[in-house]
């Protein structure tokens, strides 16, 4: 029988997979080296975790093919056809700058040089008419001239295409005709929403990107079926769920940023799991530090992103807040004489100090090494940590240079990390209107446990939550999601004129397409859930937010007076006698994936010994504390700080006065209150 679910999350240095049984809801674990096919990395894994394919259900993927394939700009020749005179929108953007005060720095070149970006005489007005056809043999022109110049993928971006893709969809079939075999993106398929430099860019980086998220899906997929997987690969984007590789061909920009949205998803839902519908996910890795938000069992969404600035991918997204904070974050002196930690990285290679691969400059985990925190290895006893190593590194890089102690001064580097860390949760946190108090901190990453109580009691966070594998919870997180596309069309209508019959019929249409797409992925009706939202502002404004819609819609002055009170709670102010506007149609389309239950355990009355005493310093101060193997912590298990709880991909830290209980799913419950 075919009881096994598989996840796999690719990171630079390590593949995580994460195994689950339908039928015992027990998971286990197992992490191989990355390699630079991610391919071979994967199959590797699953023949390191002896999963026979055949026996599996269900494979899950969270992949950086699309996110380094426009990092490292390693794309494959893609054009641009346009309307006559707007070629350049893409180069224009909105001439604004990551660093305002940096007159030198230029923002990066578009993903398509201008010599790739050609014109065609057409025209819709403002109105959605057709004022001008299409050019038919123009249009041919630039299918041949493209032909020739070999080009792997095409985005076709014409002006106003949003009201009426009729020109778009003409010129992808003439195109299509020349290059049946190349993919061909059209910004009214993509994203039909005004302003056109935001609907271009998001419909390049599809263009862009296809081509090598299509190898990759389809090389992935024969190699699993020749294994013996006879199911669909499910491949997580970044809008929380995932779609199926029929879907990548038509939406590739979707997998940019599908890792980090698997640990959001994760921490979510194990904070539901434990009684928290509030949760602040704090996803510490080496190098970065991911941080997310649910309220009320729901992820916050933002379609605000990008992967270069300037460059906008405007798909729903889970919103992620990523900082340059990790394990091997390195500790430095800005000019003014500061101590700074961060976004400098000492990296998988040489790494921190303590690894003893010649990196001199101190780190986190040098920093809690110094203290006691981290032990001698790392992954099992794979990593080895030489304390000598890493004391020298804090003495000699911000012990002496500021008049420290040893301690103090390894103390200092972990306060400033963590107080960039607390910052990052206060951007995402208060200034969207929500008081951290409200929330519990679910820590996790290779580093979250050992920093979260620490976060947490900066920001008087109540409760902390160590998941039972912290360090693969973001493969995890591919296990937890549903099929799920987002829908969008332009709806640029007064609240005062608008008719909600209208409305309905619009999202009917937007349904239809829906319903379509997830029956082609083969989501069987009655495992179909529609979402409606509608995107508002006061008039005058172009910032919008989001506003649950009813199906089918109903008064208007009901989805107003819900504008009303948003708008209150993320701007803490409201105008109820300001005239509101419609800006834009929501659908959120989900097909329920049948999801194994997480296996409950009993309390058994054992009060496990530590395996392990040492001192751990915490606020200048040595302690004798105990350590712990997470593996014989069991269900009810009740336990004080100072402790550390050791495990091959992790450790967590219970300073002083915190108090720990073991729940029924092995989570360690954290109650941070001195």
């Amino acid at each position: 029988m075919q009881t096994l679910r598989v996840a796999v999350d690719v990171g630079g240095t390590f593949t995580d997979i994460c195994i689950m049984d339908e039928a015992t809801g027990l998971i286990r674990v197992e992490k191989t080296a990355s390699t630079q096919d991610p391919i071979d990395g994967i199959m590797g894994g699953v023949a390191k975790a002896g999963i026979d394919l055949a026996d599996v259900a269900l494979f899950s993927h969270g992949t950086t093919v699309a996110t380094n394939a426009l990092i490292t700009r390693r794309l494959p020749r893609t054009a641009v056809v346009s309307t006559k005179g707007f070629r350049d929108v893409i180069e224009i953007r909105r001439a604004n700058k990551e660093d305002l005060w940096d007159t030198y720095k230029d923002v990066v070149r578009p993903y398509v040089p201008r010599r790739d970006r050609l014109t065609v005489p057409e025209r819709v007005d403002a109105a959605g008419r057709v004022i001008e056809p299409l050019d038919i043999e123009a249009a041919r022109e630039v299918a041949r001239i493209l032909k020739r110049r070999g080009v792997a993928a095409v985005a076709v971006c014409f002006m106003n295409a949003y009201l009426n893709g009729e020109n778009e969809r003409a010129m992808r079939d003439i195109l299509l005709e020349a290059m049946p075999e190349i993919p061909v993106s059209i910004s009214s398929q993509v994203l039909p929403e005004i302003f056109e430099h935001e609907r271009f860019s998001t419909t390049v980086a599809n263009a862009v990107v296809s081509p090598v998220v299509v190898d990759y899906t389809s090389r992935l997929g024969e190699r699993l079926a020749n294994e013996g997987y006879t199911r669909d690969l499910l491949l997580l984007h970044t809008g929380g769920g995932v779609m199926t590789p029929a879907s990548v061909k038509d939406f590739a920009a979707r997998l940019a940023g599908s890792g980090i949205a698997a640990g959001a998803i994760a921490s979510r839902t194990i904070a539901s799991l434990c009684g928290y519908p509030n949760s602040i996910g704090l996803d510490m890795g080496g190098t970065s530090t991911d941080v997310s938000l649910a309220y009320e069992g729901q992820s916050r969404i933002t379609k605000d992103w990008y992967v270069e600035f300037g460059y906008p991918i405007r798909f729903a997204s889970i919103e992620v807040l990523t900082i340059g904070a990790g394990g091997g974050s390195l500790a430095w002196t800005d000019p003014a004489g500061s101590l700074r930690n961060g976004p400098q990285s000492a990296g998988a290679y040489p790494g921190p100090a303590c690894y003893g691969n010649g990196n001199a400059q101190p780190t986190n985990t040098d920093a809690n090494v110094t203290l006691g925190r981290l032990g001698t290895s790392l992954a099992g006893g794979k990593v080895t940590l030489d304390p000598a190593l890493a004391r020298q590194s804090v003495e000699d890089g911000v012990a002496r240079p500021f008049g420290l102690g040893l301690h103090e001064a390894a103390d200092a580097i972990l306060k400033v990390a963590n107080a960039n860390m607390s910052d990052a949760v206060r951007l995402i946190s208060i200034s969207r209107g929500y008081d951290p108090r409200d929330f519990a901190l679910v820590a996790f990453g290779g580093a979250g446990a050992l920093h979260g109580v620490d976060v947490a009691r900066e920001l008087a966070i109540p409760v902390v939550i160590v998941p039972p594998n912290p360090g693969v919870t973001s493969a995890l997180g591919c296990l937890l999601v549903d099929m799920q596309h987002d829908f969008s069309q332009s709806c640029m209508v007064d609240a005062a004129e608008a008719d909600p019959a209208d409305i309905e019929a619009q999202f009917a249409a937007i349904e239809k397409e829906a319903l379509d797409r997830l029956a082609h992925e083969g989501v069987a009706p009655e495992n179909i859930v529609l979402q409606r939202s509608i995107d508002m502002m006061y008039r005058g404004q172009w910032r919008s937010l989001a506003v649950n819609a009813p199906r089918p819609i109903g008064a208007i002055a009901d989805l107003v007076a819900s504008f009303h009170a948003e708008h209150q709670r993320e701007y803490n102010f409201r105008r109820d006698s300001a005239p509101v506007s419609f800006f834009r149609l929501n659908l959120k389309a989900v097909g329920i994936v049948p999801k194994a239950e997480f296996a409950v355990h009993e309390p058994t009355g054992v009060t496990p010994e530590p395996v392990a005493r040492r001192p751990v310093w915490f606020d200048g101060e040595a302690h004798d504390t105990p350590v712990f193997q997470r593996g014989s912590l069991p269900c009810g298990f009740t336990f004080r700080g100072p402790a550390i709880v050791e495990q091959i991909d992790a450790t967590t830290v219970m300073p002083p006065g915190a108090k720990a209980e073991v729940d029924k799913y092995l989570n360690i419950i954290i109650s941070v209150k001195e």
